[in-house]
């Protein structure tokens, strides 16, 4: 609950300034000059900011003549306006000793701040059990990037940088702390929590962990392939070698209960069966068949290849966002689909990007399969098309 009287100030994710249970919003938070000062301001409330920073900062390397009587103007300008957002009549914003300070009448809350709080603490403290409690509050309080929307300013960069690191020395410190409790279930809490809040990070792995030593190996299988097909489709790029090489090694240690041939079968086969077109599948699958069958391949008699489809607008050039590439990509996945053979196998790589393996297949007929995709895909006078390259799966020796 906030207290009556304390100024709360959120600097992770979005910026928010709370006062009385209301926030301070409006066209006075638009003022370039009145945010920079406040935010700067309302971060170093404990130490003041020196003159000569906040002119640096708040000026840069404007030309002005009287650089002392512009930042006046603008202090003088911020005042008024809190004034007019419900604060207290205060003098907000003092010069002492060449450093202006927030007044101490009006008590700041920062959730930064918090967290700094939170983290020396948690590094100081010898309980194990405190410790944790302190890391996780710590990761808590952390609901975001410090100032997203300000990270070009030097100082607002440096400082998300700073807290972003500090951020992932909490999590690990928290996470080693579990895992030597063997609380599963609150590692997969920090895991989800952490991935919400720094996507495509590798955090994935501590909720791949949890869900393989928990014995929970139909979500893990799940939660890996998951995983490994958004980084693909929402960034457009293989996971890392960490969660790739985690996954994998979690991965090993899925056992299934005893069951006997016929019910491991029927688990196998694919569902509905009979799907006309060829195998779409998940990268993680696709990477597991392309290195099968280039073992295959050592016995000789099959030429495979590797097709790479690739979205270009009218120019030639890769279309990479827009609602226009969703539609494109959505079709185009369709077209591939229906124009490889059963015993083909397809995986969306990313936006606008599509792998085919085509196998027992001939130079000549990867044409043939380019056609097809272009006669299925092209519509009237539709200036996007599709950027072909091949390449033959050789076996080395």
């Amino acid at each position: 609950m906030e207290e009556s009287g304390v100024l709360y100030v959120r600097m992770f994710g979005n910026y928010q300034i709370h006062y009385n249970g209301r926030p301070l919003t409006g066209e006075k938070l638009r003022d370039t000059h009145f945010t920079s000062l406040m935010q700067i301001l309302l971060h170093n409330v404990s130490v003041g900011v020196s003159r000569d920073y906040l002119e640096d900062v708040l000026l840069g390397d404007r030309d002005v003549e009287n650089r002392h009587q512009a930042l006046q103007t603008i202090i003088y300008k911020a005042k008024k306006k809190l004034k007019k957002m419900g604060l207290p009549d205060e003098n907000y914003i003092f010069l002492e000793k060449g450093v202006y300070h927030w007044t101490p009448q009006i008590p700041v809350e920062e959730d930064a701040a918090v967290f700094d709080k939170l983290y020396q603490r948690a590094k100081a403290c010898a309980d194990e059990d405190e410790k944790l409690e302190l890391y996780l509050e710590a990761c808590d309080t952390y609901k975001g990037e410090f100032l997203p929307m300000h990270a070009a300013v030097l100082w607002a960069g440096a400082e998300a940088r700073r807290y972003r690191r500090l951020f992932c020395e909490c999590v690990e410190e928290a996470a080693a702390v579990i895992r030597k409790k063997e609380d599963w279930f609150r590692l997969e809490e920090l895991g989800r929590y952490v991935t919400e809040i720094v996507p495509y990070s590798n955090w994935e792995t501590l909720t791949m962990e949890a869900l393989v030593e928990s014995g929970r190996h139909e979500e893990a299988r799940q939660f890996y392939a998951d995983t490994a097909d958004n980084y693909l489709k929402e960034q457009g790029i293989c996971p890392s070698a960490k969660i790739m090489e985690m996954m994998e090694k979690l991965g090993n240690q899925i056992q299934h209960s005893y069951e006997i041939l016929d019910q491991i079968q029927h688990g196998l086969e694919e569902e509905p069966p009979g799907t006309a077109g060829g195998y779409q599948c998940i990268y993680p699958v696709f990477r597991g068949i392309y290195q099968m069958v280039a073992r295959l391949m050592e016995r000789g008699g099959q030429s495979v290849y590797l097709m790479l489809c690739t979205l270009v607008d009218g120019k030639g050039n890769p279309m990479k966002e827009g609602e226009k590439l969703e539609e494109m990509t959505a079709r185009l996945n369709e077209a591939i689909r229906l124009s490889i053979r059963h015993g083909d196998i397809m995986n969306q790589y990313g936006s606008g990007q599509f792998l085919i393996l085509l196998v027992n297949t001939t130079r000549e007929d990867c044409e043939i399969v380019k056609k097809r995709i272009n006669q299925k895909f092209i519509i009237g006078r539709q200036r996007a098309g599709v950027q072909y390259h091949v390449n033959s799966i050789i076996c080395e020796a």
